[in-house]
């Protein structure tokens, strides 16, 4: 009689972990189908374009750009004042930028819809309601699942550009070499979004929320996190290309006027932590790269242009 019923407990035991198996591997399956979109189509309905072409009409894009004047800042790492440095952050120089202007936000939903309808693209991935559209509370999101090539053609068709490595981090962190734009302190749950959902604890102790619409928010929010030069969100919410092909030793041939990055390469750079990243990579210098053609749920992007004539003379940094 034991037998039987240790056997049975081993037969429940084993049907019991493969259920939990089968819907770890669903969950993988479903992880990845949010990381990797490059073979899904969304497609307009008629009613969906004409609705999608009325929010473009008459819902105002948040699209200012902010000054960043020409001169010095304190690029990179030092191990002595930044423990968690990376090596791809090192060393820490100084480094001279002539005046740039960047977007204050990271481009939205609706910044991209505008694009898509100039363009005559597809909706995006996440676009599935009403015929190709986003949800209302959507619209001032960070654009994602964007390759670095969309994220190129979107800044050139804006008559802008991607920015660079070093004109990203100076936007970010202004001219002393602090840690974070607002400082020297670590980033916290009120200062960024990232690595939680931010109603139900920690992203990464919950995948299956990875199920979901990612928990992002409107590119405006955190007010008391903004950058030396008044930009928001350089930390958090997502991850944003940059114009520069990646390497993780660039810094140590580095140019230090006007740095553009490597010639060529393999993966483009990105900067600035993402709604699922931990304490140790929400850094204003911490630096990464990946194959451009790459279109995750969590990386999207914000534009620049030179300053035009003596314009970046007249502005100063915002008072921290």
């Amino acid at each position: 009689m034991e037998r039987k019923e240790a056997e049975q407990f081993r037969k429940w035991e084993w049907g019991i972990n493969a259920v939990l198996v089968l819907a770890a591997l669903l969950i993988m399956a479903r992880m990845a189908w949010g990381l990797d979109v490059q073979d899904i189509v969304v497609e307009w309905t008629p009613e969906g374009k004409q609705l999608a072409e009325k929010r473009v009409a008459t819902i105002k894009a948040k699209d200012d750009m902010v000054l960043v004047p020409a001169g010095e800042f304190i690029m990179g790492s030092d191990k002595k004042t930044d423990r968690v440095a990376y090596r791809s952050e090192l060393p820490q120089r100084r480094v001279y930028l002539d005046a740039f202007e960047i977007n204050k936000y990271e481009v939205t939903n609706l910044q991209y819809l505008k694009f898509i309808l100039a363009t005559g693209r597809n909706p995006q991935i996440d676009w599935r309601y009403d015929g190709g559209n986003f949800q209302d509370t959507m619209t001032h999101h960070p654009i994602m699942h964007v390759s670095w090539y969309d994220a190129d053609a979107y800044c050139k068709w804006a008559g802008q550009r991607l920015p660079t490595e070093a004109e990203w981090e100076k936007a970010a962190r202004g001219e002393d070499g602090r840690i974070n734009p607002w400082g020297k302190e670590s980033a916290g749950l009120t200062r960024a979004n990232f690595g939680r959902t931010g109603i139900s604890g920690p992203v990464r102790d919950r995948p299956e929320r990875l199920l979901l619409y990612p928990p992002l928010i409107s590119v405006d929010k955190y007010d008391n996190a903004v950058s030396p030069y008044g930009t928001y969100q350089m930390m958090g919410n997502v991850s944003e290309w940059v114009a520069d092909w990646y390497d993780q030793d660039y810094y140590k041939t580095a140019p230090d006027r006007n740095p553009k990055g490597p010639e060529k390469g393999t993966q483009k750079a990105f900067r600035g932590g993402g709604w699922m990243d931990s304490t140790t990579t929400m850094r204003a210098a911490m630096r990464n790269g990946t194959d451009p053609n790459t279109k995750i749920n969590w990386m999207g992007f914000r534009c620049a242009r030179d300053a035009q004539g003596d314009a970046g003379t007249k502005v100063s940094m915002v008072s921290e």
